[in-house]
């Protein structure tokens, strides 16, 4: 097929390509490191991109902000950090089966920023503990007259995403969205500007969350001493904080500090995080054997960086204009709010179709940018809306990321009612973050 006018004809091979790489993540013929490095290998070999191009995107901070994020997650892992943070929770505040869906709220959001991978984070960490609490809860899959299990179990599942939702670092692909803002509207929307922006709309999620599955999923028992009596023993098991943990505990403090005040320091989030890295090498939290051997890390290494020079190829040889052209001519009369609510509600619902957020954001936020560009909507705004509905478009389906596949996988929730569950939670979602969520950004001057 003829390249189109106003696009290279690399430019169009790169589209065929990068298309190519998108249906590779959902049918998963190859695993995704191995399918974006044939495709960065296809596009050099061709001469679609020349071997800087496609090589450049391994050279971005953002791509070493989150590979610096997943050794910093092992370690939170491995020095039971983690888990200790969870169980804390639930014997603080999970004296009800209602508690203990909060428990589980507070610690994905204390986790959230700390814990790239929300597969890591939800299916590593929370989830085993919240498919322990239904069983202590005498709750069975097969036990259907007592829900406690489908309402521990539906809220860890969409307390994961809302956690993935409110921080840069929250979720392995939500750089991309910052590099998209970046390359669009030429505007750093950095570590601290996402957490400020997410932080109403999403404590406000956070609150709801556990009273609407409540209502859906009204479990016959109410007292859940049983797991909160538990985590209290599974924490007495594991004893004082160890060395490593008090380590994980300061520099993960310093770093969260230091991500929020960039404006005083001027300090690259990628750089604060491998210096986090090379911190708990040089004290012995981690050992470098432990950094090499961090297969997450670098697999998105792989799988990252080729997407971003794929990214960048598409917007440097005009595809991005050219559908955003394309799209503009569409959408005419709509004012820049207007067009910012049906873009927003188009990407949050063409989830369905993706059984990944990775590809989703990768198929999707670039062009929806380059649209909201185009048409003159508020860009702050269009940003905002995009990167807090990457990951809250996740809770309509039971396919839609690996931490949500984990949790209807233990079989709980059947299939119609997780899909029920999901349409009312986004309805939810939609209401919090264009109601509060949008006041709170016109107070922020975004818009």
């Amino acid at each position: 097929m003829p390249a189109p006018a106003g696009v290279e004809a690399a430019g169009w091979h790169l589209l065929g390509v990068f298309a190519a790489t998108i249906v590779s993540f959902l049918l998963r013929p190859v695993p995704m490191g191995l399918g974006v490095l044939i495709a960065v290998i296809a596009l050099a070999a061709t001469g679609a991109l020349d071997v800087k191009e496609a090589l450049a995107g391994y050279g971005d901070t953002t791509v070493w902000l989150v590979v610096a994020a997943f050794l910093l997650a092992g370690s939170v892992e491995r020095s039971r950090f983690g888990q200790r943070i969870a169980l804390g929770m639930v014997s603080l505040i999970g004296r009800s089966t209602l508690g203990l869906g909060y428990a589980i709220c507070a610690a994905e959001l204390i986790l959230g920023p700390i814990v790239p991978s929300n597969t890591a984070r939800g299916g590593g960490i929370m989830a085993p503990i919240v498919r322990s609490f239904a069983l202590v809860l005498d709750s069975t899959p097969s036990d259907q007259p007592e829900r406690a299990g489908r309402f521990l179990v539906t809220v860890g599942a969409h307390a994961n995403l809302i956690a993935a939702a409110m921080f840069l670092t929250g979720m392995a692909a939500n750089p991309l969205v910052s590099k998209a803002a970046a390359d669009v509207f030429g505007v750093d929307f950095s570590w601290g500007t996402w957490a400020l922006g997410a932080a109403v709309p999403g404590l406000l999620s956070f609150a709801l969350l556990p009273l609407v599955i409540y209502r859906l999923e009204r479990p016959t028992l109410r007292d859940a001493s049983a797991a909160r009596e538990q985590a209290r023993a599974e924490l007495a098991a594991m004893g004082a904080w160890s060395r490593n943990e008090k380590w994980m505990a300061v520099v993960l403090a310093v770093m969260l500090a230091l991500w929020s005040t960039k404006p005083l320091h001027g300090l690259d989030a990628g750089i604060i995080a491998l210096a986090g890295v090379a911190w708990l090498v040089l004290v012995r939290t981690q050992t470098w054997e432990d950094v090499v051997r961090n297969v997450a890390a670098w697999d998105t290494f792989i799988w990252l960086g080729g997407l971003l020079a794929m990214a960048n190829g598409l917007k440097e040889h005009g595809v991005v204009a050219w559908f955003a052209a394309a799209m503009q001519d569409r959408v005419t009369g709509l004012d820049g709010l207007s067009l910012v609510l049906v873009l927003g509600i188009i990407y949050f619902y063409s989830m369905y179709g993706f059984s990944m957020l990775t590809a989703h954001i990768s198929a999707f936020v670039g062009a929806f940018l380059a649209v909201a560009a185009a048409a003159g909507a508020p860009p702050m705004l269009a940003i905002a809306v995009l990167a807090y509905f990457s990951n809250l478009c996740a809770c309509t389906t039971n396919y839609s990321s690996g931490p949500v596949i984990i949790y209807f996988g233990f079989g709980y929730v059947p299939a119609p009612r997780w899909f029920k569950n999901g349409a009312l939670m986004s309805l939810v979602h939609l209401t919090v973050w264009f109601g509060i969520g949008f006041a709170w950004w016109k107070l922020l001057g975004w818009w």
